[in-house]
């Protein structure tokens, strides 16, 4: 899955060790049976200080010895929703090994980020296995409140389990702490997509055609040669809310090679509407560009010069190519 994977490897700058791959499995407790990782409650040896939405500090002490269990704490609950096993979620999160190692957080600036811009952060369906975080963290957000601040700690062991990378230089028994802040939290429909009347496409775009339910037809004008700027059409105009910088965009989409016509991805061969940050550097530019400022229920037609594609992205298979995508915005988070 192209974007995603891309998303996934804007998103990886933010952890400095490798803890985990990213088909991390969720728990293996069944049946009443405890494999020794069952969530419970039980204090937290990690302190936590802070306000939600501020980077956290993190204090545990010398002698501190992490539970073998994994430990879950609202450190300050939210007035919103309880998040859900089927809500794709957005939030903060900061994370350290009880020895002080960091685990990775969202709060991290870039080098050379601009430090008004909005800052990265974790666009995930909560239900998947782990990218950024580990799928027993995630889990351990289901039931709490949008808007809280939840501490999620335990050994290696616990929390990630034979996922653990052994390069990380951390052991089974050492302790971790995780700090999520729950920033959104929402249900799609993941069959969902633009609707209305399609308009003709513009001089020199692509004609799309879009059956419903499945990847879109894109035809790329014969003889056409590819624009050298982004271009973009609405070719169904929404009513929904515009989609700013920094939020978790929820989207169905087709991507073809302007070069020849061929579909290299679709969200509809993955199970249908997918979510990512947008305006961020978690995708391409010519989706950061081209979709913050949308609306949800659109239908947008790119067309995205290898500059703004994957042009950067050293031995990527789409490193010489211009795209074209057609992009239906179900919503954000």
């Amino acid at each position: 899955m192209i974007l995603k994977k891309t998303a996934r490897r804007a998103a990886v700058a933010l952890a400095v060790p490798a803890l985990f791959l990213t088909a991390a499995c969720g728990s293996d407790t069944k049946d009443g049976k405890d494999d020794g990782s069952k969530t419970v409650s039980a204090e937290a040896v990690a302190k936590v200080s802070g306000k939600f939405g501020d980077e956290p500090k993190i204090d545990v002490a010398k002698d501190a010895k992490a539970p073998d269990k994994v430990v879950v704490k609202t450190v300050s609950e939210g007035t919103g929703a309880a998040v859900t096993k089927t809500d794709i979620v957005r939030l903060d999160f900061a994370g350290k090994t009880m020895k002080g190692q960091t685990l990775g957080s969202t709060w991290m600036k870039q080098p050379g980020a601009d430090p008004k811009a909005a800052r990265m952060q974790v666009v995930q369906d909560i239900s998947q296995p782990g990218q950024m975080l580990p799928s027993k963290v995630m889990e351990s957000l289901a039931g709490k409140k949008v808007g809280s601040r939840v501490e999620i700690e335990g050994t290696a062991k616990a929390l990630i389990g034979e996922q653990l990378n052994p390069q990380s230089g951390i052991t089974p028994q050492d302790g971790l702490v995780w700090v999520v802040d729950i920033v959104g939290a929402k249900t799609f429909d993941k069959k969902a997509e633009a609707k209305g009347e399609q308009a003709a496409p513009a001089e020199g775009m692509p004609e799309v055609k879009a059956a419903g339910q499945k990847a879109a037809t894109i035809t790329v004008p014969k003889g056409e040669k590819a624009p050298k700027e982004l271009k973009e059409q609405i070719l169904i105009k929404g009513s929904g809310a515009e989609v700013k910088a920094g939020e978790g965009l929820v989207a169905q989409y087709t991507g073809v090679k302007w070069e020849d016509g061929k579909k290299f991805d679709s969200s509809w061969d993955h199970g249908g509407a997918t979510a990512f940050p947008i305006g961020v550097g978690g995708v391409i530019p010519g989706w950061d560009k081209g979709l913050v400022g949308k609306h949800v229920g659109d239908r947008v037609l790119l067309s995205i010069p290898v500059d703004q594609a994957y042009g950067k992205s050293q031995g990527h298979e789409l490193a010489k190519n211009n795209l074209v995508f057609v992009i239906d915005i179900v919503g954000t988070v």
